[in-house]
């Protein structure tokens, strides 16, 4: 992958005010149980997750927390705040863990430590999914995502696969998440995806200018999906409803939008807002690679992927129903990244809520967002820098 940086994806395309999708469910404490029968390939640590006693799980999904080691002290706060609120079983940031800024390998250990340490802290399980961003720091400081799988591995939390072979991207994972009424039986999944960085400088000689210069997720991820999924249906002898986690938008998540391909016009925006029921912001472009990847219409086909959600585009947080497969995005939550413009920067931060109910085989998703200006944080359009929390024993070492 190239080290180059994409252009501006800055726009001022506003819509209306967030609304909400269900309702906030009164959980207890993190909780992990042992469930040796429910790991497929491509799983990660084997901690076993399981639904609640009560049927519910929930999940927090936050995105681009995207800085150096001395990370925006606000981004921590915000976490903790969440977490502490919501007590999530499970929580994924998704994709942009760190940025550009880390020259040596110490600092992309330290801010990698400082976004992760609210859920080791509190005991919570946790993976990653990478980002456009992750390996800015690369040239500086020697650590490619390989050595940043093997950091975040080394928390005991941590749920993060191995990376597959043959398979393109770093720690493709599959997190199963046990039923509260059988024994060693998943009642969901949820599939966390590479997206990759940037479009190569060329392909056949042909650059990509004037075209969108992100990754793509490559067939061979399409073609892994979609084997793990008909897997999982055989052995279980039902598919298991999940979502899909990773970091850079499909196209569809602009098509659903604009309610068309080539579709540009407010008009169009509202066909899109009334037909695919949307709610939440959308205020600069989504901004997928060049190629579609033929993910959504794997999903389609399975028919097991309840939603797809994404980060990328720290501004966007809307959230619809396209063609019965929920497309949305969690707002950014590192303050230390772009946000909106001026005075109203830091307005966005927040972070994603997903509430499952297990009734039978089924399984129904709430999901909403949880601001920072909703928990009394600090919004200032400024930079407030931490110094780096201390590193435990494990990670000094590795």
């Amino acid at each position: 992958m190239t080290d180059r940086l994409p252009i501006s994806r800055r726009t001022v395309l506003t819509a209306g005010a967030l609304g909400a999708l269900g309702t906030a469910l009164p959980l207890g404490t993190a909780q992990a149980a042992a469930a040796s029968d429910i790991a497929p390939a491509g799983a990660g640590s084997g901690r076993g997750l399981r639904f609640r006693a009560d049927g519910t799980f929930k999940v927090v999904q936050f995105n681009d927390t995207q800085d150096d080691e001395r990370t925006d002290r606000r981004t921590v706060e915000l976490m903790e705040k969440v977490l502490d609120q919501e007590k999530p079983d499970f929580v994924v940031i998704n994709g942009d863990v760190i940025t550009g800024g880390c020259e040596t390998r110490l600092a992309v250990k330290q801010a990698i430590n400082n976004v992760v340490t609210p859920m080791e802290s509190r005991r919570i399980p946790w993976a990653v999914t990478y980002g456009n961003h992750d390996e800015d720091s690369l040239p500086q400081s020697g650590v490619d995502e390989a050595g940043m799988l093997k950091i975040y591995r080394s928390y005991e939390y941590n749920v993060n696969a191995e990376s597959t072979r043959g398979v393109t991207g770093t720690s493709n994972t599959i997190v199963s998440i046990g039923s509260a009424a059988r024994k060693n039986r998943e009642a969901f999944t949820l599939w966390l995806m590479d997206s990759g960085r940037y479009a190569p400088g060329a392909i056949d000689g042909q650059d990509f200018a004037g075209y969108p210069t992100w990754d793509w997720l490559r067939m061979d991820q399409v073609a892994w999906y979609r084997e793990q999924s008909q897997q999982l249906e055989r052995r279980r002898g039902r598919k298991v409803p999940g979502l899909m986690f990773l970091h850079i938008a499909l196209w569809e998540h602009r098509f659903m939008w604009w309610g068309g391909v080539d579709t540009r016009t407010e008009a169009d925006a509202a066909r899109g807002r009334a037909r695919h029921g949307i709610v939440g912001e959308r205020n600069e472009d989504e901004c997928p690679g060049p190629f579609n990847s033929g993910m959504f219409n794997a999903i389609l086909e399975r028919g097991d992927v309840k939603g797809v959600f994404v980060g990328h585009d720290h501004i966007n947080d809307y959230v619809g129903d396209y063609y019965g497969v929920m497309l949305g995005y969690a707002p950014g939550t590192g303050f230390g990244a772009y946000g909106l413009d001026g005075a109203e920067r830091n307005r966005m931060r927040g972070g994603r809520v997903f509430e499952l109910k297990e009734a039978g085989d089924e399984v129904t998703i709430a999901t909403r967002v949880v601001y920072a200006r909703e928990l009394g944080i600090d919004l200032t359009a400024n930079d407030q820098p931490m110094q780096p929390l201390p590193l435990g024993p494990r990670q000094q070492r590795i």
